[in-house]
């Protein structure tokens, strides 16, 4: 069992657990995931480690309350236990320093940019950030990638706080300005991390400036080992493993349309698992 220290919600449906896990914040890098079991009976949920301390033996999870298994993880309060946690997990994020860097987030991906957006920076390397959200009050993490980022662009679909529109609009308008400009380069590597539909965008603009770009995926997975195949993607006409050769590949060689398909391959089961399990008003 895995205590739950703090619990607290950082948006409408968005909810942050602090849990005690040593051996998994010994060896927690970023990029990397956790597989979490909330209940005997219940079903393995992959999530990101958003934060970890070696020293407290703590590790950090966000999630978004969009299904069953996740609001039955979000029902969990502080004083409560987990069943079980798993990791880390997964390839980490290969950091070093490139020069400058552009991160691009979207939603609940915010969370997941956090510690990585961190390493970049800690790297040396010039940071930029673009995270978005339907709206204001979606906004997650602002405060602490202001501290990450040397410049961070905050966008909101209904144009309630920061710039209105996508962040894959900023993110088009930014390498506009930087086409037209003699005195300014390209990133020298862009991540994202987000819905299927934006990290499609951001790679196909990025691919026309010829920008390495870096996406982080969200494949199905059931045991995140390797071996049941569930979290397989093709990338550059290959398959591979979100689990273990993931969860991070080169945007430009992913297959976006399988991705999207395969990630709709339960929406029926689990539409009537929520039934079971209303959203919270």
């Amino acid at each position: 069992m895995f205590r739950i220290i703090e619990k607290s919600n950082l948006a409408k449906d968005i909810t942050r657990l602090v849990v005690e896990a040593p051996d998994i914040a010994a060896k927690a890098q970023a990029g990397q995931f956790v597989v979490i079991v909330s209940k005997k009976n219940s079903e393995r949920i992959p999530l990101t480690i958003a934060d970890s301390d070696r020293t407290k033996g703590i590790v950090t999870i966000i999630f978004q309350e969009v299904g069953f298994s996740t609001r039955e993880l979000g029902a969990l309060n502080a004083g409560g236990s987990l069943q079980h946690i798993l990791g880390p997990l997964g390839t980490p994020t290969h950091i070093e320093n490139f020069g400058a860097v552009l991160c691009v987030a979207g939603g609940v991906g915010i969370a997941e940019l956090l510690p990585v957006a961190r390493s970049f920076k800690k790297a040396g390397n010039r940071l930029l950030a673009i995270i978005g959200a339907r709206t204001k009050e979606s906004i997650i993490l602002e405060d602490e990638l202001k501290q990450a980022a040397d410049e961070l662009f905050i966008t909101t679909d209904d144009g309630s706080y920061g710039k209105g529109g996508l962040v894959t609009d900023t993110l088009k308008g930014l390498l506009t300005v930087i086409e037209k400009s003699t005195h300014s380069k390209y990133p020298d590597l862009v991540y994202t991390v987000g819905p299927v539909a934006m990290m499609r965008t951001v790679s196909e603009l990025t691919k026309l400036y010829q920008i390495k770009t870096i996406v982080s995926l969200n494949p199905i997975m059931v045991d995140a080992t390797g071996m049941c195949g569930s979290c397989r993607v093709s990338v550059g006409g290959k398959t591979m493993f979100g689990c273990v050769d993931g969860p991070e590949f080169d945007g430009h060689l992913v297959d976006f349309a399988e991705l999207q398909k395969r990630l709709n391959s339960f929406k029926e089961k689990e539409e009537c698992l929520n039934k079971m399990c209303p959203r919270k008003e």
